[in-house]
């Protein structure tokens, strides 16, 4: 059994396959968190987990797309009560696509709002993070610390697709969250005392597929089935056996999300939306 703690299956890069890119998973015995980036993602991701059992979803707000002015989030904390949905996010700071100080302003703010509707939920958070680039590293993490320490969701979370310090990483770790790798440690080398350094017991595998592409699928569309060459890096850099890195960051990621393997129909869903979300 494997998890993918973090994909995007909802998105149009596999309107084309996606039953065909969801048996591939499947097949593999590969379990699937959809991350929303918006409301009407988050719904859809919401659709895809209730129309399978290895599929659940998470509601969340993408920073670049909450950019722009004020938000309201009662469409989403109505989502957050549908069954199978397991987090808030993603949902944090990107200040490499928002350069502009007034609008990371507003992203600070809204990342706020985010933070209190899990602690209000009783939601685990998944966290997205992207400094500005060169001259700005350590920026964002830094003003992401400093929010969760004042809006600390009981559940905490994960920071998903994590590529800053060691030292930034141990915050994370010693504020309770998990840390999540994907494709990016399988061609770039610079990350590979990160793993080595954070617990087994405390890491998530993800592919943010349709993105990142591990290696030897870098530059292609990316998908779940491709978690393995994930797990295998984690596994060579740690200098533990396969089967130990995947047995392992499964319990991590059913223990964050209290992911139970009831089976859901999907009358609920269409319930819900007959009568408006």
């Amino acid at each position: 059994m494997i998890f993918d703690s973090h994909c995007h299956l909802q998105f149009p890069q596999y309107d084309q396959d996606r039953e065909e890119m969801l048996a591939r998973a499947f097949s593999a015995k590969i379990n699937l968190i959809c991350v929303g980036t918006d409301l009407e993602s988050s719904k859809r991701a919401i659709e895809l987990a209730h129309q399978h059992t290895q599929i659940w979803a998470t509601v969340g707000l993408h920073p670049t797309e909450g950019a722009e002015g004020d938000i309201d989030i009662s469409g989403y904390e109505k989502l957050l009560k549908m069954e199978k949905v397991v987090a808030v996010g993603e949902v944090g700071l990107d200040y490499y696509r928002t350069p502009e100080s007034n609008k990371q302003v507003v992203q600070k703010k809204v990342f706020e709002k985010f933070l209190c509707l899990a602690v209000k939920n009783d939601k685990p958070v998944i966290i997205h993070s992207r400094d500005a680039g060169q001259g700005s590293v350590g920026v964002v993490h830094k003003d992401l610390l400093a929010i969760l320490k004042n809006n600390l969701p009981p559940k905490r979370g994960v920071a998903h697709s994590f590529t800053g310090t060691i030292d930034e990483a141990r915050q994370y770790l010693e504020l309770g969250f998990y840390i999540s790798f994907n494709g990016i440690i399988t061609f770039a080398r610079q990350y590979d005392d990160l793993v080595k350094f954070v617990p087994l017991d405390r890491i998530l595998l993800e592919t943010d597929a349709p993105y990142l592409a591990p290696e030897p699928y870098r530059g292609q569309r990316n998908e779940p089935a491709y978690i393995i060459e994930v797990a295998k890096k984690v596994a060579e850099l740690k200098n533990e056996p396969y089967d130990k890195v995947l047995k392992q960051t499964s319990m991590n990621c059913r223990q964050l999300f209290q992911i139970s393997f009831k089976s859901i129909g999907f009358m609920p869903f269409l319930r819900f939306f007959r009568h408006g979300a």
